[in-house]
Formats: structure tokens, C-alpha cells, sequence
């Protein structure tokens, strides 16, 4: 393990660490009998105090030592979100526990690979849509803890460890350098690498978003992106650790609207494909010429601002936020035109999420994705590569020495694969990945991310990808929007035409799209077109297209069923 755990980067192994459970303690003494997690359940909340948070952490704790676990082991968690998603969480630190956060959205395969690969000895299931599909990659000789909702058949379940065994009180704190938890990658390149976070890495990337945030015990957070994904188990989960926010959650799809209006959050994260239909629930109430209209008129443009801010239940908020996929700059300028202000942020889950952040919100930045925040350190390889250092780095990939040592150049900066350009102000916008290039048939190299930007400025466009290995010229493959969708054909087609004849003379020879392929099989999570954090996995959109628009020319756009 010494060898798996060689750190390219220098961290202060010998320093303490102020660590989650503690931060736990310190608010238990200090607003103890306040509410810290909100559960819906019914459309009602279950409220657990910091108080009650802490005695359920260290009873879950005190029954896994009596199950016969011990320090080091590590132990699966496969649930939606809930408020004992941050028990267990907590729990597993407490007891010196790695916890294998697994997304309630993985198939079977995944599942098993990762509670292999990782080495879990147990696994808490929980809040899950597709248990039954699942089941089969847990296996029936690892050791089931339910949670308490509707999961997959288990050995124990959650009432039962509340009364099992004495609570784990008094533990070791954990050193810096100690594994805290095995974060994979959602896999969009292959297989999933476990990322192995410390103790020091999670804590200080935590304690820099509160600083930089500013988040505080007043803040109301919203957690309902995958907790499995270390940007919500960092900007939602852990800084309320470090700040004493609370936290409540979503009950289901179905109430997302309710669950957000009931909350009234102060800060929110969310992903572009969120904002996205925002904007089209907007729209399709108002109209976009009306709306147009009424924010220029002065008296009424404030009233519709409020009421927009109201109707999506961020009328608190002090701050919004979007991540873990590229958003439009087209869609960035429409909210800040309508006075929401999203700060576009860049991380990885190899640097616990937090490197770099369009926070103070700038307008004129829209398009990059901020500034390298406060000890995070940036460069830009010869090839144009983002290369980031910073505290929140991991240690390795887990039994994947090799790939951890090419992950980092010789002054320990971390190889992102993403391709940027870094303005005079500090600024980093992302042009693509280096993995994404590909050579025609003509050989020449086109970069796709630059061409796909470009083609979604039209409303109609929900998700794009560019292909063209061993094509004659690019072709960009579109999901419609929702609203897209049921439109009449012919006026989507004149729209993404005129867009597609704006956009080529402005590219290389070499780069101009032959074609707009529309599909008409939605791309998903369960078909895996889509990662757990919904990034495309260009591959396989090459696998199932490159054949089928072979030979497709004259500047068209066309549906898939048409080809």
C-alpha cells in the first residue's frame, strides 16, 4: 500500500487536521438543538438536530465495530441522497472506515467492479429507482445494511444497527495523510479509477469553499445531486461541515419543484441540462418575445425578475452555481440577462472539485470558467493541457500505480486532459479534451469542443457531439431539446440550417461539418451514452453513428431515422 500511496505532491503529513466529525462536535456544542438535516418524507420533513446527528453517527459506528469491522476496511454506499447518506458518511469516518460511494444511477456491471476493485466488505443500500436491475452486482456473499426505504434485500437494516452494540464514543482522530474515502471516476474514457482522497485533501478543499463562499450557519444548502460525485459530497455536503449550514433533500423527481420551493435554499448548485429545462419552463409560460419585451420596460423588468426567482424557489439565493459539465455561454447570458447570476465552476474528481470558479460572479468571464482559486496553482502544458496543483489532490489511483504516475508531471502538477486557454486576467476557458481530438479521413486533426460550442448557440440543441474519426469532414450529432422536441420538424430543421451555415465558413477547411445528424433515441444514463455526472461518452455515440453517416454530405440537417 506505501507504494500505491506515493504523493507526488508535497502535503504537511505531520499537521492536524480538523476533521468532519469533529467539525461535528463543535457544532453539537454550539447549536447542538438546531436543526442541521431535512428528510421529506410524504411531502413532510423528518428534522435531525446536530444533536441527534451525532449520537445516530457514533451508534452506526459502535455496530459496525460489533459486526466485526474494522479500521481500514472499506465499506460500499449505494443510495440517492438522504439525510443518512451524511450519517454513514460521517459514521465511516468516525470508525476509521474507507467509504466506496457507488452512483444510485450504475448498472450491475459497474456496481461489481467497483465493490471488487475497491475491496468493500460491506455495503449500505438504500434510496434506489432500479434496486431489482441491480441487485445482481452486489452479490450475495457481501454483507447488506438497508437503509430505511424501499431497497434490495439486506442482512440488516437501519433500526436494527440503531440498537446494535455499544456507540463508538471516543475514537482516534485521523492523520492527515489517512485514506478517507475512494472516490471513482465516472468513467467516461472506460473503466472507473478510484480516486483515494485523504483526510487533509478533503478537509481543505471544504474549508476553501466555505472561505470562499462564504457560507455560514444561516445558509439553507440543497442537496440532490449524486452524493457518489465529489462535487456535491464537497460543495453541498462538505461545506456544510465546515460552516454549520443546514442541509435538506429531495424526496423524488416528481416533487423536485416542491422540495426546492419547501427548502428555500440560500446557495444552489446544479448541472447545465437542469438549467436548461429551467429556462424552457420559463419560456414556455412567458414567451420569448413577450419576456423580451417585459424586461424593457423598467417599472415591470424588476417585478418579472422576482417572479421568475420565485417560481423556481431561488428567490434567497446568494449564490448559484453550475458544474460538472460545460454550460452555454448562450445560456449563462439569458439567465444573467433575467438577473440570475451563475458562476461557472472546473473541477475534477482528482482534486476534490474545487480549483477554479467564475465567484465573485463576472459577466464579462461568461464563456470561461473563472479564476484559479486561492492555493490552487495552474499552467498550461506545451500542448495546451490545463495542469492544476492544489490541496485537494489525490494521493493515487487506487492499485493503479502506473496510470498514477503519468497522471503527474515532475513538479507534482496533476495532467487534467483538458485543453485550455488562459486569458491575461487568469481566466481558464476550456477548448476540449485531449482524448476528444481525432484525425479525418483526409488527415487532418480537428479539435470537437471549440465546433460544438459554437453549434449550441441555437435553442434548439439540448446535447452535442462532435465526430469525424476517418470521416471526410466532422459530423455533430444533436439530442433536441425537450421543448425541441415537439416542435414540427421543418422549423427545427430551418433553425439548426441556419446555425450550421453561420457557424462553417467561420471553420478550417478541414473542420466544417458536413452535417446535423438528429437522434431520435434519447441519450440516457441506462443506454451509457451518458456518465453518472451526464457527460457524454463520445465513444460510444462513434461506435453507434460513425458507420450510419459515413458518406453523408451537402451541409444538411438531418433526423436519424431519415439517414
Amino acid at each position: 500500500m506505501e507504494a500505491l500511496m506515493t504523493q507526488p505532491v508535497e502535503t504537511p503529513m505531520t499537521e492536524h487536521i480538523t476533521t468532519p466529525v469533529e467539525m461535528l462536535g463543535r457544532w453539537v456544542e454550539t447549536q447542538g438543538d438546531q436543526v442541521y438535516l431535512r428528510q421529506p418524507i410524504d411531502g413532510q420533513y423528518k428534522d435531525f438536530t446536530w444533536q441527534q446527528v451525532q449520537s445516530q453517527v457514533q451508534q452506526i459506528a459502535g455496530a459496525l465495530r460489533h459486526l466485526g469491522f474494522q479500521p481500514g476496511d472499506k465499506i460500499g454506499l449505494l443510495s440517492k441522497n438522504c439525510a443518512e447518506w451524511f450519517i454513514i458518511d460521517l459514521a465511516l469516518m468516525h470508525g476509521g472506515y474507507i467509504s466506496v460511494p457507488i452512483y444510485p444511477t450504475a448498472n450491475a456491471d459497474t456496481i461489481n467492479y467497483v465493490l471488487e476493485h475497491s475491496g468493500a466488505k460491506a455495503i449500505f443500500v438504500g434510496k434506489l429507482d432500479y434496486w431489482a436491475e441491480q441487485e445482481a452486482g452486489v452479490g450475495g456473499e457481501l454483507l447488506r445494511i438497508a437503509l430505511p426505504y424501499e431497497t434490495m434485500p439486506a442482512q440488516y437494516h437501519w433500526e436494527q444497527l440503531l440498537e446494535l452494540g455499544e456507540p463508538l464514543v471516543e475514537a482516534p482522530l485521523p492523520t492527515a495523510e489517512q485514506i478517507m474515502t475512494l472516490i471513482y471516476t465516472s468513467g467516461s474514457t472506460g473503466k472507473p479509477k478510484g480516486a483515494i482522497q485523504t483526510f487533509h485533501a478533503y478537509s481543505e478543499t471544504c474549508k476553501a469553499v466555505v472561505r470562499d463562499l462564504k457560507t455560514t450557519p444561516k445558509d439553507r444548502l440543497l442537496s440532490y445531486l449524486p452524493l457518489a460525485h465529489i462535487t456535491e459530497r464537497v460543495a453541498i455536503q462538505g461545506s456544510s461541515f465546515y460552516s454549520g449550514s443546514q442541509v435538506a433533500f429531495v424526496e423524488s423527481l416528481d416533487s423536485f419543484v416542491d422540495d426546492i420551493q419547501r427548502a428555500r435554499p440560500t446557495v444552489f448548485f446544479s448541472v447545465p441540462r437542469l438549467w436548461s429545462l429551467f429556462q424552457k419552463n420559463i419560456v414556455d409560460r412567458i414567451g420569448y418575445k413577450r419576456l423580451n419585451m417585459l424586461l424593457k420596460i423598467p417599472i415591470l423588468s424588476s417585478i418579472v425578475k422576482r417572479k421568475i426567482r420565485e417560481g423556481l424557489g431561488l428567490q434567497h439565493c446568494h449564490l448559484l452555481g453550475s458544474g460538472s459539465a460545460p454550460i452555454p455561454p448562450s445560456l449563462v447570458t439569458w439567465y444573467h440577462k433575467i438577473g440570475l447570476n451563475i458562476s461557472e465552476a472546473w473541477g475534477m474528481t482528482e482534486n476534490c472539485a474545487y480549483s477554479i470558479i467564475n465567484y465573485p460572479f463576472d459577466a464579462s468571464k461568461i464563456g470561461s470558467v473563472g479564476r484559479a482559486v486561492e492555493g490552487c496553482e495552474i499552467k498550461q502544458a506545451d500542448n495546451g493541457e490545463l495542469l492544476v496543483k492544489s490541496a485537494g489532490l489525490m494521493s493515487a489511483y487506487y492499485l493503479e500505480p502506473e496510470v498514477t504516475q503519468s497522471a503527474f508531471d515532475d513538479e507534482g502538477f496533476f495532467h487534467t486532459g483538458d485543453l485550455c486557454e488562459i486569458d491575461a486576467d487568469g481566466c481558464v476557458t476550456i477548448t476540449g479534451r485531449t482524448k476528444d481530438n481525432f484525425k479525418t479521413s483526409k488527415g487532418k486533426y480537428v479539435a470537437p469542443v471549440p465546433i460544438e460550442r459554437k453549434l449550441a448557440q441555437d435553442p434548439h440543441v439540448e446535447l452535442i457531439c462532435v465526430i469525424g474519426a476517418g470521416l471526410p469532414h466532422p459530423i455533430a450529432l444533436v439530442q433536441l431539446s425537450e421543448g425541441a422536441a415537439l416542435q414540427p420538424r421543418e422549423e427545427v430543421r430551418v433553425s439548426l440550417q441556419q446555425t450550421l451555415d453561420s457557424v462553417n465558413p467561420h471553420l478550417e477547411s478541414h473542420e466544417t461539418v458536413d452535417a446535423i445528424v438528429i437522434a431520435t433515441d434519447e441519450w440516457t444514463i441506462e443506454n451509457e451514452v451518458l456518465t453518472p455526472t451526464l457527460k457524454i461518452k463520445r465513444h460510444v455515440l462513434e461506435k453507434q453513428f460513425n458507420n450510419l453517416v459515413d458518406g453523408t454530405r451537402g451541409r444538411v440537417v438531418r433526423w436519424q431515422d431519415e439517414i
